[in-house]
């Protein structure tokens, strides 16, 4: 076998870069553009993010979830309000996340205070989830020990014929958290690591615009 000379992997960037005088006054508008983007040009899982959050014993914790809404203060995602980032974002409501499009060279960093959607927001996106998802939700207690594979597909099956030609219920320990946006940085990789780097970070309701060295 082949060793890998890990120090070595290297990319030069060149698909683009960050004009200043193009730039919006509002970094949604810019965020948009990027995932409209990240989508046409079939990104594999474009709204795929890396979502950090502190553990209640002041510990970093990291996982890839899907951002599932977007408006212009907030982006969303969903899980089981028993996992354990839902009881990190429960005991530190707060989270940051990062967005990779290594297709078009671009990465999007997130932060902000954290926030449980509505029960109406929740149970309207479970409505619109494929049904196997739905039954998901029930069957898989997230975070928590499992005997083996063979434990999750009994509950599944048990949940599918619990509802079999039913409408499938929202579980009460299922739903959403919003990341109210107060800082957004866009990277956009640009040749001999000379990087564009937009930081902006909202004070008053306003944001201010800054280029930050890569």
């Amino acid at each position: 076998m082949t060793d890998i000379k890990i120090a070595d992997l290297r990319k030069q960037y060149k698909k683009g870069g960050l004009v200043d005088h193009e730039l919006p006054e509002n970094p949604v508008e810019l965020f948009r553009k990027w995932f409209e983007e990240a989508v046409e040009s079939e990104v594999i899982e474009p709204n795929a993010m890396a979502l950090a959050t502190v553990t209640g014993a002041e510990t970093p914790n990291v996982r890839m979830v899907l951002m599932k809404g977007l408006t212009d203060h907030s982006i969303s995602f969903y899980t089981n309000y028993e996992s354990q980032k839902a009881k990190d974002l429960n005991a530190y409501p707060v989270a940051a996340c990062t967005i990779w499009w290594a297709e078009l060279e671009r990465q999007v960093r997130i932060s902000g205070k954290v926030e449980k959607l509505t029960a109406a927001e929740s149970d309207d996106y479970f409505r619109s989830r494929p049904r196997e998802s739905q039954i998901g939700a029930w069957a898989s207690n997230q975070s928590r020990p499992v005997a083996n594979r063979k434990e999750l597909e009994d509950n599944f099956k048990e949940i599918e014929e619990k509802y079999d030609g039913e409408e499938i219920p929202r579980p009460e320990d299922w739903g959403g958290f919003k990341i109210i946006f107060e800082t957004i940085e866009f990277w956009q990789g640009r040749p001999g690591r000379l990087h564009d780097r937009i930081l902006y970070q909202q004070t008053a309701g306003k944001w201010n615009q800054q280029r930050i060295a890569p």
